[in-house]
């Protein structure tokens, strides 16, 4: 008899996409940003990108390779750690803090506690908040797009923080990318095209966006005084768009369950506003997704569905 029977444990259905596809098209989602912030930022923007980048993926490699580890940088995720990282860095950082940055996210967040799908918080956001606590002169050095000599400390999130009225004007700029902030960051359209692509291809699911974005508008808008203005601002800005599409909803350290993305989406919206409103930062996004990282399996435990044909536990 030719035909053998294979018993195997499950799952026994599989899904075309694998890991290397899915950060292929989380790539390809964040190109268009990445251009634009190349337009208005320059060379260097395109050189700090591209070490932070090889950074990951060399980083990666030595440690796979060192340790005899399973996993391969063929898989892209160094590389999609590298790109945010690099897009979540001004332009005016030195390269060997844009390098160190890498490093810390590749070696320290992910590798050191079991590599991919063992990291508890989003390596890239964990590698910028490094960077902040070490050195927070240089993350939070400004330069004005087309005057690359030119210092600037007025984001547009500064701006309404200091009570100052935001123009329309400024508004368009934030949608189109001209503007002090982050490298890719800064160019809200480039991003929502991305991240509806994502969607569109079913990489991401639209609750942790939709919900994070809207919590943030609204409650800005309470909390601002009812200044619709400032409350777009607070949209476009500080990079709470690519953090809500892009980073947020990483599959390793976002909730698994419909309701839990939701209350992960208002969890990040409601800190990232408390964080802009009453503290020093005019940003709030990094440090508001790390921490609900970390609330990840707490939610995960009293949203998940229950079992058919579970009996409930006497108290």
């Amino acid at each position: 008899m030719s035909t053998k029977l294979f018993v195997s444990s499950s799952p026994h259905v599989f899904a075309k996409q694998n890991t290397h596809n899915i950060m292929l098209d989380v790539i390809i989602a964040l190109l268009p940003a990445c251009g634009v912030g190349i337009y208005f930022f320059g060379a260097k923007a395109a050189l700090i990108i591209a070490l932070t980048t090889f950074s990951a993926v060399a980083c990666e490699w030595i440690i796979l390779k060192a340790f005899n580890r399973p996993g391969s940088i063929k898989d892209l995720s160094a590389a999609v750690t590298g790109l945010l990282l690099g897009m979540n860095l001004s332009v005016g950082v030195p390269w060997w803090v844009a390098v160190l940055g890498s490093v810390f996210a590749i070696a320290i967040v992910k590798q050191a506690f079991g590599g991919l799908g063992h990291n508890f918080v989003n390596p890239a956001l964990a590698g910028r908040a490094f960077l902040v606590a070490c050195w927070p002169v240089a993350m939070t050095t400004w330069i004005q797009p087309g005057t690359v000599d030119v210092v600037t400390s007025a984001t547009p999130l500064a701006i309404v923080k200091a009570g100052e009225p935001i123009a329309n004007s400024m508004l368009m700029n934030m949608a189109i990318g001209n503007t002090s902030g982050c490298i890719g960051e800064a160019s809200a359209i480039a991003l929502l095209a991305g991240g509806l692509y994502l969607i569109a291809k079913k990489i991401i699911r639209w609750r942790i966006p939709a919900t994070y974005i809207i919590t943030v508008f609204a409650l800005s808008f309470l909390l601002g005084d009812f200044n619709l203005t400032s409350s777009f601002a607070h949209v476009l800005g500080g990079g709470l768009i690519i953090g809500a599409f892009y980073m947020a909803t990483d599959y390793t350290t976002s909730p698994v369950t419909p309701r839990g993305q939701l209350i992960m989406g208002i969890g990040c919206g409601i800190m990232t506003v408390l964080i802009r409103q009453y503290s020093n930062s005019a940003e709030g996004v990094s440090f508001s997704i790390l921490l609900m990282n970390v609330c990840v399996p707490l939610i995960d435990r009293f949203t998940r569905p229950k079992v058919f044909g579970e009996v409930k536990r006497n108290a």
